[in-house]
């Protein structure tokens, strides 16, 4: 009977260290589809916030919040999120929209380079990942966020996962 190579290799014991590579590489393909998918959802954020007026942003917010308000006059996040809706408008939604199309097409970018193996897309993705890092970070200073301190703590995954891709990848290709 004419054994295949494929058929060999099922035999074979699947060595751990080959099991754990391939569990990173896993979680890594994960996070890179997570931050696809967010960089979709900021990219087309930006351009809804670029095409819809202030007027209509608040309208909406009133819509779903007005009835929690008229129940619960003190509500937190009801409130929070009309004041929110009634200082938004201007020079804030100009620059809310610029940083999520921004952010956006620079992490869709940094996704779609790596999920290519670009090599030289590891290193370049260090620096704009860490950019946002920092001012993420810098942000958090300020004030208190629970979606950026997630999405800091996915960043600062991206970056180790990346890093251990960087180095698998240059090992399979003989690069030092």
């Amino acid at each position: 009977m004419v054994m295949s190579m494929a058929d060999d290799m099922i035999d074979e014991p699947i060595i751990p260290a080959d099991r754990a590579e391939r569990e990173i590489h896993e979680v890594f393909d994960i996070t890179l589809i997570l931050k696809g998918i967010h960089a979709s959802a900021e990219i087309l954020g930006g351009i809804l916030l670029y095409a819809v007026s202030a007027e209509s942003i608040l309208r909406v917010v009133d819509f779903f919040v007005g009835v929690e308000i008229r129940e619960d006059p003190h509500d937190f996040v009801a409130n929070y999120l009309l004041h929110l809706a009634q200082n938004f408008g201007g020079s804030a939604q100009s620059f809310a929209a610029f940083y999520l199309l921004f952010h956006g097409i620079l992490n869709a970018f940094v996704v779609v380079e790596l999920w290519r193996e670009k090599l030289w897309a590891y290193p370049v993705s260090f620096v704009i990942l860490g950019g946002f890092i920092a001012y993420q970070l810098y942000l958090l200073a300020f004030s208190y966020s629970f979606w950026m301190v997630l999405f800091t703590l996915l960043d600062v995954a991206i970056i180790f996962l990346v890093w251990h891709e960087y180095g698998v990848l240059k090992k399979r290709r003989g690069i030092s």
